[in-house]
């Protein structure tokens, strides 16, 4: 009864509430916001993002881990499945699975402790002047025609690379400058021979290397070490060329490769990133051929119906196209004259019949009427004739020269008269002359 009644005034926390506790508890303690912890790789899983996860175990525990893509990024080497490691990160819970795991910010492999802390010194020296920036790094050349080559002679890799090289690009040229690559002495022999390649020139065209691959296989941390030689670093960084750095497998990172214009995975992905696909190449001359010959084939039919469009404008104004034209136009308007004028003629035909048909009595009427004129004006004229004076018995008397007389002061005695009567005209002769106002 005691028991129940201690746990009835208790809180009751919610799961969420709980875990945010244990956090909050894990955060506050010191010795947990940053730790070193060594152990052995268990399983390891790059998520989509990629972060990665993987844990840490002994014979006694494990210890679920995560690296953040950005730190991931940036770190010497690859957690791997077996390796021991030495991990360093803070302690936190993940509320959504309620667990508590370690954030790692930086790995080494375990008994390398000093190399791992050189190599990050190093690194964070040149990066602070800038040779890691990827402002400075150099694009490929699309079609190197020389290919340095800087590795060691014995091994697969020169092997695996002129294979690649033969494969896909066989038309460049491989010039080999021969280096150690691991032991005493192997980081001088590396400098001198990125030197070697870069002063090389073709004695015929006097073209110098294009690009240089620097070279090796896989290989533990120290036998890799040369490559994190800060002279073999500047060496890469000041070559006259660029450069494409292959040191060890996948996960293996060194700070050439930092340095370097293009890092690869293999010395084989190496080869295979310098020089493009023959067959690609083939396809996309064959495919710009494709649209080549479409281009001259629609450039063509465009010229064609430009020149037959010119053609015709020329023909339209030869002078003898002009003539015909003419002829045309003028054969037109003769036939439109001739339909106006037949159109003209019939209508006055029509006119003129009507006229014919009605003519007889115009005539007659217009005859009637002259002939009432006539009689008027003939009346007129018969009223005022000296004639109708002579029927009331005058007559009419001219002198000698036929004028008509008509002051008997101008007739001489003597003078041969005429005189007209109504009917008939009789000679006389002057006896006397007697002035009427006398």
């Amino acid at each position: 009864m005691q028991t129940d009644a201690r746990a009835a005034s208790l809180p009751v926390l919610s799961v969420g509430d709980l875990t945010a506790l244990v956090k909050n508890t894990l955060r506050s303690q010191p010795r947990l916001r940053e730790v070193w912890v060594e152990g052995e790789v268990g399983q390891v899983s790059i998520s989509a993002a990629g972060h990665c996860y993987f844990t840490l175990k002994d014979e006694r525990a494990q210890l679920k881990c995560v690296i953040f893509r950005d730190d991931r990024m940036v770190m010497p080497f690859e957690a791997r499945t077996g390796l021991r490691l030495l991990a360093q990160g803070s302690i936190d819970v993940f509320d959504a699975q309620g667990v508590y795991q370690l954030y790692v910010r930086s790995i080494q492999p375990s008994g390398f402790g000093d190399l791992a802390l050189q190599f990050e010194a190093l690194k964070a020296k040149l990066a602070a002047e800038g040779l890691f920036d990827p402002a400075r790094k150099r694009k490929l050349p699309p079609m190197p025609h020389n290919i340095g080559v800087v590795t060691s002679l014995s091994g697969a890799v020169l092997h695996d690379i002129r294979r690649v090289l033969a494969r896909r690009w066989p038309m460049a040229r491989v010039v080999v400058s021969a280096c150690q690559v691991q032991g005493q002495g192997a980081a001088a022999t590396i400098v001198a021979a990125l030197r070697r390649v870069g002063r090389w020139t073709d004695e015929e065209s006097g073209c110098a290397t294009d690009v240089v691959i620097l070279a090796r296989g896989g290989g533990s941390l120290e036998d890799l070490w040369p490559f994190n030689d800060e002279s073999v670093v500047r060496a890469v960084a000041a070559h006259p060329c660029p450069v494409v750095v292959a040191v060890g497998h996948e996960t293996d990172v060194t700070l050439a490769e930092f340095a370097a214009d293009v890092r690869a995975a293999t010395p084989s992905v190496a080869a295979e990133l310098v020089v493009p696909a023959r067959v690609d190449e083939l396809a996309r001359v064959n495919q710009l051929g494709v649209r080549l010959n479409g281009a001259l084939n629609q450039t063509l039919v465009s010229l064609r119906q430009q020149l037959a469009t010119e053609t015709r404008a020329l023909e339209a104004r030869h002078p003898q196209a002009q003539i015909t034209a003419d002829r045309e136009r003028v054969g037109v308007l003769l036939d439109r004259a001739a339909r106006v004028v037949a159109r003209r003629l019939e209508v006055e035909r029509s006119n003129l019949s009507r006229a014919a048909d009605s003519l007889p009595a115009l005539v007659a009427g217009g005859i009637a009427i002259a002939r009432g004129d006539m009689r008027r004006e003939s009346a007129a004229l018969n009223a005022l004739s000296p004639f109708a004076t002579l029927e009331r018995g005058y007559s009419i008397v001219r002198g000698p020269d036929g004028a008509v007389l008509t002051d008997a002061r101008k007739a001489k005695q003597g003078d041969q008269l005429s005189v007209r009567l109504q009917r008939g005209e009789i000679g006389a002769r002057v006896e006397t002359v007697r002035d009427s106002g006398s």
